[in-house]
């Protein structure tokens, strides 16, 4: 094996070792749900089905359908298992030290200031966000792309090899369906053209630009879709919001923030939330430094190209998320560094190597002073890395390092809440309200809390002020359906639920919800095409499964029981939780005993009450009742229907 490919070996190895604790790590309540745990298409895994959702879905305010197969990939190999999902990020990111690696070298032939920039992507602190956290994905994959596009382009410009030129746009096109952020990338093309390709002095530059016209007009469309996505999704701030002067006082604030945090990456956080003012002496002080670099690498172009080339790579990757298009509400983010940060440790890194060899500094010293800068980033990196090992953690540390951050708090809420623990839920929440009272995320999650801590008209009040903030969401209608269910008002619940499912056919919520309402009014006809509904919807949600196997299998009215139907869909449930869940395995012992296998009821009815004697859980079914009607080779019957409950009377013409 050549020196090179062992390097890069060498370096994968090594990114996989530093990362390996991310394999221990739970998903997190920030975009995971969204992206994975609570997105059907993608929980189903590979199917027909799913990949055309991936390549006409804006959802997530993204068009990335390469993204949302990956995370369909993983599901099919591995289910829910976070682990496994973390790790097959973490092989993306190793597998893109060592391609970045082996091009800087192919660019360079350089080798151990190429091994040096590799291993500061590699292990740099700035990038445990894009690797540690699986909703971004798309930044390891997109990059994944980006690479092998650049060593296509690096070939075909070293070899005139065309086949290799169209590579270059087919990984570029793959790299775009993972993430548009690579819209900049026709330009590094044109970078390294200058250096250390050298192929400005034989072409000229027009030559160059036009022969670039397939990658500029794949980012043009990248551009105009995402553009479509993000406003469709509503995540692009409106100027009233955000003001074209605070973006442009914003903008080289914030380059000089990224700038920052790659020579010092102290006090990381998932989350910056944007200033609500920005001072003139930092506007001035960022501007300043911006124009010395500039001036400086400008003035050192001919005898030190790397530099202009190396802050022309940074400065351009930054332009689509630097906030002149302000997509959320974070003033930066660390992912946003996983590739532009190459251009710095490239400039930085020949820079140092130039400056060695003119003043002699002994190998040894260089060696020493490499091994220190990257051992730093070695221990930095882990310690980041502890902080993503669950969302408590992780909201604590944003909230601790960036001060008055509600997304944080809202977050730590919600984490909090994951975990039972409500009423400490409420303090996050009621900061957050302190400091942004007009966020309807904050309302809906208030209402889920004081709905499960039994005030239901408390969290009515607070999902309507949700709906009032952003009136076309569907699951802010649910929620208010469901807790007007839960008060006995079901014709305003039927209404709401109806709202919601006119809002997103593709939720299966709603259906599901209005099939119980249906139910207590005793519409059981109506009741069983939602529940089909929602089942159509959402084929492996266990709550959905069980909840129509009960009903099939135990209701008084005749003609809804169905126990083959019932026993094959609780069996399903059962399958999914690994038999883990009473409510399911209650279910299941239903269906068992109305097919006549009484023995099996038995058995699944005594393991679900083991179960829950075990877990402790409270508010479960008369599981003991149930237990001792099977031992009777008796069934369990009941009504769902609301005691006194009737359906609404038809309009009179």
């Amino acid at each position: 094996m050549s020196r090179p490919r062992l390097i890069a070996l060498l370096l994968a190895l090594a990114t996989l070792v530093v990362y390996l604790p991310a394999g221990r790590h739970p998903f997190v309540n920030y975009d995971d749900d969204d992206y994975i745990t609570n997105n059907p298409p993608v929980k189903q895994g590979l199917t027909w089905a799913g990949l055309r959702w991936a390549l006409t879905t804006w959802h997530a305010s993204n068009w990335h359908p390469l993204t949302w197969v990956s995370h369909m990939a993983d599901c099919s190999l591995f289910g829910l298992n976070a682990g496994a999902h973390h790790f097959v990020s973490v092989l993306l990111h190793a597998a893109n030290a060592a391609l970045l690696f082996l091009l800087l070298f192919r660019l360079t032939a350089a080798l151990w200031p190429c091994a040096f920039i590799a291993a500061l992507f590699a292990w740099h602190p700035l990038h445990v966000e894009s690797v540690a956290w699986v909703a971004e994905r798309k930044d390891v994959l997109s990059t994944f792309f980006a690479l092998l596009s650049l060593l296509s382009y690096t070939r075909y410009a070293k070899e005139n090899c065309r086949r290799s030129f169209w590579f270059a746009v087919l990984f570029l096109a793959l790299g775009l369906m993972a993430k548009p952020m690579l819209v900049t990338l026709p330009f590094i093309l044109l970078l390294l053209d200058h250096w250390p390709l050298r192929r400005t002095g034989s072409e000229s530059p027009a030559s160059l630009i036009r022969e670039k016209t397939p990658f500029f007009l794949l980012a043009a469309a990248a551009c105009v879709v995402t553009f479509l996505a993000q406003h469709q999704g509503a995540a692009v701030a409106t100027l009233e919001k955000v003001s074209l002067a605070y973006r442009l006082e914003n903008l080289p604030v914030a380059y000089a923030g990224y700038l920052s945090k790659i020579f010092w990456p102290a006090n990381l956080s998932v989350l910056y939330p944007l200033p609500k003012t920005i001072s003139g002496l930092s506007v001035a002080a960022a501007l300043a430094v911006l124009i010395l670099i500039s001036a400086g690498v400008w003035r050192a172009r001919k005898g030190s190209p790397y530099g202009v080339i190396g802050w022309l790579w940074f400065l351009g990757m930054l332009v689509p998320v630097i906030g002149l298009v302000q997509v959320g509400d974070q003033a930066l983010a660390d992912r946003y560094t996983y590739f532009s940060a190459t251009g710095i440790f490239l400039a930085v890194t020949f820079g140092a190597a130039a400056l060695a060899r003119r003043f002699h500094v002994p190998r040894a010293l260089l060696t020493v002073v490499a091994a220190g800068i990257l051992g730093a980033c070695l221990a930095l990196t882990a310690h980041q890395l502890r902080y993503w090992r669950d969302a408590e953690t992780l909201f604590r540390h944003a909230i601790a390092v960036t001060g008055d951050n509600d997304v944080a708090l809202i977050d730590l809420g919600v984490a909090l809440s994951a975990q039972g623990r409500l009423e400490e839920a409420l303090v996050p929440y009621h900061e957050a309200l302190r400091l942004a009272p007009d966020r309807y995320q904050l309302h809906n999650n208030l209402g889920n809390i004081l709905g499960r801590l039994g005030r239901p008209e408390e969290a009515l009040a607070e999902y309507r002020e949700a709906v009032r903030l952003k009136p076309d969401l569907a699951f802010l209608y649910n929620g208010t359906a469901q807790m007007l269910a839960q008060l006995g008002r079901l014709e305003e619940a039927e209404v709401s639920f109806s709202e919601a499912i006119r809002l997103d056919p593709s939720f299966a919520s709603p259906h599901f919800e209005l099939a119980k309402t249906f139910l207590k009014q005793g519409r059981n006809i109506a009741a069983m095409d939602q529940f089909r509904a929602a089942l159509r919807l959402d084929p492996d949600n266990f709550q959905i499964l069980a909840q129509i196997a009960k009903v099939l299998a135990a209701s008084d009215d005749p003609e809804l029981r169905d126990g083959q139907t019932a026993l094959v869909l609780a069996a399903k449930a059962n399958a999914l939780t690994g038999g883990q869940q009473p409510v399911v395995l209650d279910a299941l012992a239903m269906a068992c005993a109305e097919m006549g296998d009484f023995t099996n009821a038995q058995e699944v009815a005594q393991r679900a009450l083991d179960i829950a004697t075990l877990m402790n859980l409270k508010d479960l079914p008369p599981l003991q009742q149930r237990l001792q009607l099977y031992k009777n080779h008796q069934v369990w019957r009941e009504s769902f229907q609301t005691p006194g409950a009737q359906a609404p009377s038809p309009p009179k013409n």
